[in-house]
């Protein structure tokens, strides 16, 4: 766990973009590893020598959802992180229902329809998502219905993303050092103060990814996810605080999109935007009213 999820921060300290590719990956592999079996991990097993790149699709919208049929999956997904690049992608029919399957696509066999017109943001631009649709493609079923949102596997798998998150956001401390340095103000007393702030702050929140990954290698299958949403929490306003802390030492120099401090900066603010961030505060606020939460979870 400690090795995956330094791997998971290092990714996010180069490119954030390129991290949650790679977290996308590593989620489409651990699910396989679950449910799948050995033919879907051979199959996947490349004759050239290069190894397939997988994702996880499972968002859905107006025009946007996905079905099986006897002619093979038939409808769309959004928010298709890695379409274009990746070579295979897990996918959800049913979505949302008790009967939601997961599906294999080999998708240089079935590449559907990408339409990139609609990735028009200021964060995340390399992260290549856009909306997929397809009439009729081949699959894989992989596992049982109901198996892709299994608990704690699905809540806790966020542990991954924040991560990524963390990892970011020390990327975006990074090029802020670098900034200050070649300015020759790194030894301003006030920016000296904002670079420790801003260190604090993804110093403490990867303490906490680690102290999460800990508890869930002790608790297993018991592991509670309330862990996980106070860590998204607390990653979440760790990032807003280093965000505005980057602007504040770099000033308009972080605002030129060509900027480093500017590209971490974008892609963080739109990656911390996971669903339901109001959710999750209002599971952990309950989890401390009921003291079912305690501030050290894990018993050495």
């Amino acid at each position: 766990m400690a090795d995956l999820l330094h791997r998971l921060f290092r990714a996010g300290r180069h490119d954030i973009a390129l991290g949650r590719l790679f977290e996308g990956h590593v989620d489409a592999w651990q699910i396989l590893y679950r449910y799948g079996g050995r033919d879907q991990f051979e199959a996947l097993e490349r004759g050239d020598g290069s190894h397939a790149i997988l994702g996880v699709w499972n968002a859905e919208g107006p025009g946007y959802t996905l079905e099986q049929s006897e002619k093979g999956l038939t409808g769309g997904k959004s928010y298709a992180s890695g379409a274009g690049i990746l070579t295979h992608a897990l996918v959800t029919s049913a979505a949302g229902t008790p009967q939601t399957q997961l599906h294999l696509i080999d998708l240089e066999q079935n590449p559907g329809r990408v339409d990139e017109s609609w990735w028009r943001v200021s964060g995340m631009r390399h992260s290549e998502t856009h909306r997929v649709q397809w009439a009729g493609a081949s699959s894989e079923s992989i596992g049982e219905p109901g198996d892709y949102e299994r608990e704690p596997w699905f809540s806790a798998g966020a542990l991954r993303f924040a991560t990524v998150q963390i990892g970011g956001l020390t990327g975006l401390l990074d090029a802020v050092c670098d900034h200050l340095t070649r300015l020759k103000r790194a030894d301003d007393i006030v920016q000296q103060r904002r670079l420790a702030a801003l260190h604090g702050e993804a110093s403490a929140a990867a303490a906490l990814v680690l102290s999460t990954g800990r508890t869930w290698v002790s608790k297993g299958d018991d592991f509670d996810t309330t862990i996980v949403a106070n860590l998204r929490n607390v990653v979440y306003a760790a990032c807003e605080r280093g965000i505005a802390l980057a602007q504040q030492a770099c000033g308009t120099a972080a605002y030129f999109e060509e900027f480093p401090v500017c590209r971490f900066a974008q892609d963080l603010g739109m990656y911390i935007r996971q669903p339901g961030p109001d959710a999750q505060l209002a599971e952990v606020g309950a989890a401390v009213a009921s003291g079912s939460l305690d501030v050290w979870p894990c018993a050495p």
